[in-house]
Formats: structure tokens, sequence, C-alpha cells
């Protein structure tokens, strides 16, 4: 490596680093919310230490790529500002050899997104789902808050004034689990125990209305148990095509066509069983092309989500490349209007890859192929500026 492109490089890759670190806390701001509400709610440190690690690599998809835009257009944006960049070409120093290194780190960069977006993003996505879903069962009790209405039990709605450890003082329960009455519990303290999926209260000076469906009274008691049933219940999770990794998402894509088959059987099957026995069953066309009709929109959004992983990689390398001549470009009281220009590019990017996975369920238009305008764009953009900048 050369003096000038070492030099060149070396300010590329500090901008880089700082702009990678004040990103990085930008957008992890939101999951530092989460952790500490989690923490708050009495949550074990271990959950919400392995609940941080699988969320972060989320976030260096978005970190990397606007990291390489901003540090591209401002390091060589004041190498044209301080005319270095003149007195490059004055000395016969070719362009592109001074933007060699960054685009090669910008292409290492595009390498290790695709690595973090087809590997460890799709594992981080399962993994959170599923802490999630044993965070709910584990800290039930704890995440229980005192002054507010909490309605997320079955048909129970539960207030409470203040809480000491598993004990409720001042607790009100709305029970609408039975079709025909609506109870109203009113308790001075409840001693709050998990059983199972069930959460159990046992009510202390309580008074009840109705009692029950065939005594439309108040009544009080010393004591009641009452009991909420599957108020702790786990949600079950299957697996999307964001949870895959890409030998997965791969696989996925090519069993579509057996699994149109198998649907397509599956309704057969069903015909037949509530058809009279013996009876022909065949579907008609209105029915396969209900099926086919849904397979292509499940392997459209499949394709989309392999395309959107490269996409989102690719987004290193064409900041790089896109970013460079337009910092060069700019002049010392236009670097402000470089930079926003760039910062249009970026969101340009961003929004036609989101549109493209929001219409990612209408398979005639070929969304999975249209997601990759932003990169050929991006390509064409850099060849036109690097080549008046030459």
């Amino acid at each position: 490596m050369k003096t000038i492109e070492k030099y060149v490089f070396s300010s590329f890759l500090t901008s880089f680093l700082l702009a990678f670190l004040v990103l990085s806390f930008v957008l992890t701001i939101g999951l530092l919310v989460q952790i500490v509400g989690l923490i708050l709610d009495g949550v074990s440190s271990s959950l919400v230490w392995e609940f941080a690690m699988v969320s972060f690599p989320e976030t260096m998809q978005w970190t990397i790529p606007l990291a390489l835009l901003v540090s591209s257009v401002l390091v060589f944006s004041r190498l044209s500002a301080d005319s270095e960049v003149a007195a490059m070409r004055a000395c016969g120093i070719n362009l592109l050899a001074v933007m060699k290194w960054p685009v090669l780190f910008g292409l290492v960069c595009t390498l290790t997104g695709m690595y973090i977006n087809n590997e460890i993003v799709p594992r981080g996505h399962e993994v959170r789902r599923n802490l999630k879903s044993s965070v709910t069962v584990s800290s039930g009790l704890s995440a229980l808050q005192p002054g507010v209405w909490i309605d997320d039990f079955p048909k129970v709605k539960v207030y409470f004034g203040r809480k000491e450890g598993h004990t409720l003082y001042d607790l009100i329960v709305l029970d609408n689990s039975n079709k025909k009455i609506d109870r109203m519990f009113r308790a001075n303290k409840a001693i709050v125990t998990e059983q199972g999926r069930d959460i159990s209260l046992d009510l202390f000076g309580l008074t009840v209305d109705p009692l029950d469906e065939d005594h439309p009274g108040v009544a009080r008691m010393s004591r009641y148990p009452y009991v909420m049933k599957d108020a702790l219940k786990e949600s079950s999770y299957t697996r999307k095509g964001k949870d895959f990794n890409f030998r997965e998402l791969v696989a996925k894509i090519g069993s579509m066509k057996d699994e149109e088959q198998r649907a397509l059987d599956r309704l057969v099957e069903m015909k037949k069983a509530a058809a009279p026995e013996g009876t022909e069953v065949m579907l008609d066309d209105k029915e396969v092309r209900s099926v086919r009709r849904e397979m292509k929109r499940n392997r459209s959004k499949m394709k989309v989500e392999l395309s959107k992983r490269f996409v989102f990689a690719m987004a290193s390398l064409c900041f790089v490349l896109v970013g460079i001549p337009l910092g060069i470009r700019a002049q010392r009281k236009e670097s402000s209007i470089g930079m926003a220009i760039s910062l249009a590019i970026a969101m340009g990017y961003y929004l036609v890859v989101l549109l493209m996975i929001s219409l990612q369920k209408t398979y005639s238009i070929h969304p999975e192929f249209l997601i990759w305008l932003p990169v050929v764009t991006c390509f064409a953009l850099a060849a036109r500026f690097t080549r008046k900048n030459l």
C-alpha cells in the first residue's frame, strides 16, 4: 500500500469506526429500553444477556452500510475541500487507486453482511421469539404492575393497589369466563402462586358480585381460592421465512412445488371424507387455482426474503461506490449538500427495499427481482459519477 493510499484509507477507517459506534448506539436505544424493562420485571440476568446478544446483530445490517456512506462522503469531501484531490491529480495519481482500498473494505463488509443476514440474524429472530415466550412464562408474577388494569390474561382483568412479593393488596378481578354472567371479585389481599400455566389467587376479605348464576346477589367471604386458567399459557410459534438460514431457505423454496401437490392431495382427501362412499371426487378449476395462488404467494414471500438479505448486504458496497464520488464533487461550502444527497440516496435505497417487502405477496410483479433495483441504480450512478471525477 502506497503512502497516499494508506493516508486516505486510515482516515476512511477512522471515520467509519466513529460513525459505526454512534449509529449503533442510536439504533440500539430501543433495545436498551426493552432490556431495562426486562430487568425491572425481574427477569433473570442470563435471559436478559441472551436477549441482548441475539438482538444486536440485527442492527448491524443497517449500521455498517450507513457508517460506510457517512465516512465515504465526509472523508472525500474533506479531501476535495482541502484541494488534496486536485493535488493528487496534478501529481498524476489515479483516483481509482485512491478509491481502491475503501471499495475493497466495502466489499469485505458486504461479504460480512451476507453472512450476518443469512446465518446470524435468522437465528437471532428465532431465539428472540422463543426467549420472549419463555420470559412471559417465567416472569408472569413479577410482570404484574400496581395501579393499572391488566388485561393480558384470557377473559380476566386484574387491578391491585400495591404489591409486596407475591402478595397483592386492594385487588379487583373482573371475570368474563362465564358466558352467562360477569363476576367481580374485590379482596383486601391475595397471595399469588403459579400452578403450571395457571395463576392461583388465595383471596382474603373479599366480596363477590354475583356469587354465581343461581345467586345474583353480593356475597361476602373471609377467604376464597380463585384460579385463572392458562394465564401463563406459552404461545405456540411456527417458524417463518426470516427464521431460516440460507440453506434452509433455499431448500424451502425448492420444496414449494411438492407442497403444492400435497395441498391438492389434502383437499381431495377432505372432499372424499365429506362425500358419500363410492362417489368419485375431483377438484374443480377454481379450487386448483386457489391452492396454486396461495402457493405462489408463499413462494414469492420466501424469494423476497432471500433477495432482501443480499440487497441489504450489497448496500455496503453500493454506498461506498456512490459516496466517494459525491464527496469529491462537494466543494467547501457544499459539503452539507453532498451529505444531504447521499442520505437521500440511502433513504431511497431502503424505501424501495421496504416497498418490495410490503408487496411480497403480489407475485405477478416479481418483487424478488424488483428489490434489486436500488443495487442496479447505485452501480449506474457510481459509474457515471466516478467517470466524471477521473
